[in-house]
């Protein structure tokens, strides 16, 4: 694999944006129906590797796209409305592991896949606590809820499928790409 810009955003950058938000959004529809018990609006969504694995491949602002986008057309077309924080939340679950995309070196190489699934854990993390956190001066939520019962299982469903589906994706795009020749 080449040496990437961690900032490019060209023509190639906006497919893969559409694509990756395309994809998102209608498996998030198609597992949106699987509501994690006593937790408000969470559901188990093992699409949520795609916006893990489009920013580490794709870097971070094709991950913010692919992730806030796609989750904002999962919703509407499971008819759950308009909720920009956690778009935004979304987003920076892509955001936060595309700031390692210029330093993988290899998809199939055990440092490069154990340095994305930190970088998966960070940015489940960082995204699921801001969503989470925003439904206090949105929604009037109590902080302990907004922890125990939003940021604590999106979070936790977020990392085991990212832990588990992110290695099967960058070693299965790395398998496609050496055979096309990219």
């Amino acid at each position: 694999m080449e040496k990437k810009s961690l900032w490019k955003f060209g023509t190639r950058e906006v497919v893969y944006s559409a694509i990756g938000a395309a994809l998102y959004g209608v498996l998030s529809y198609a597992t949106n129906i699987l509501a994690l018990p006593a937790a408000g609006n969470i559901s188990l969504r093992p699409a949520v590797a795609i916006p893990f694995f489009f920013g580490i491949a794709f870097g971070p602002i094709v991950g913010f796209l692919t992730g806030a986008v796609g989750n904002l057309l999962g919703d509407f077309m499971t008819g759950w409305g308009f909720y920009w924080s956690w778009d935004v939340g979304n987003g920076l679950m892509g955001f936060v592991p595309g700031l390692i995309a210029a330093s993988i070196v290899s998809f199939k190489d055990v440092k490069s896949i154990v340095l994305a699934e930190v970088f998966v854990v960070l940015g489940a993390a960082v995204g699921m606590l801001f969503a989470s956190l925003m439904e206090i001066p949105l929604n009037g939520v109590e902080p302990g809820i907004a922890l125990s019962g939003y940021f604590l299982p999106a979070f936790l469903s977020n990392i085991v499928n990212g832990l588990i589906l992110v290695p099967i994706l960058m070693v299965a795009y790395d398998a496609v790409a050496s055979r096309s020749g990219r």
